[in-house]
């Protein structure tokens, strides 16, 4: 019988939890031989937001999202060079729109086996489980998902790997 999972994805946003959510899918890739991709989206539906309630201003804007494209460069690399290190190839993806759409839109094209992200914020109201895009992208997309939690044990275990 063949692998259940051949294709990971990570969801990396630039939060520790995302780190440790790429630590946790470089060791599933090693010890499962799948194929890993960490995808970065850079939310410029939030700058649209931000602009539209005028809290930006055009220039502004354009300012910050190549704040957030140089952001979503570096760590991109980062994560490349964690799974480097563990002797695992990784495909690196960036692309720029409503975050849970983009992850959606993307664990289909590349038909990935299991979305990993990282531990969900903690919900406060109605209104911010409605925002938050993990658990909108957990939601919708028709892969399986999962929630990494346990930094320090996350940790042991990707330093672990040979």
């Amino acid at each position: 019988m063949s692998s259940p999972i051949k294709k990971i994805m990570v969801y990396i946003d630039g939060s520790e939890q995302s780190i440790t959510a790429a630590q946790y899918a470089i060791c599933l890739a090693s010890f499962s031989g799948a194929e890993l991709i960490a995808h970065y989206v850079v939310n410029v539906r939030a700058v649209e937001d931000l602009l539209k309630a005028r809290i930006f201003l055009k220039d502004e804007q354009v300012e910050y999202e190549r704040d957030m494209e140089a952001d979503a460069e570096r760590y991109l690399n980062y994560v490349n060079e964690l799974a480097v290190k563990k002797g695992v190839s990784i495909t690196r993806k960036r692309s720029s729109g409503s975050v849970h759409q983009e992850i959606v839109n993307a664990v289909n094209e590349s038909k990935v086996d299991l979305l990993v992200i990282g531990e969900l914020s903690r919900i406060r109201s109605r209104r911010d489980e409605f925002y938050d895009e993990s658990e909108r992208t957990m939601r919708s997309v028709t892969c399986s998902v999962l929630i990494v939690k346990g930094e320090d044990r996350v940790w042991e275990m990707y330093e672990s790997l040979a």
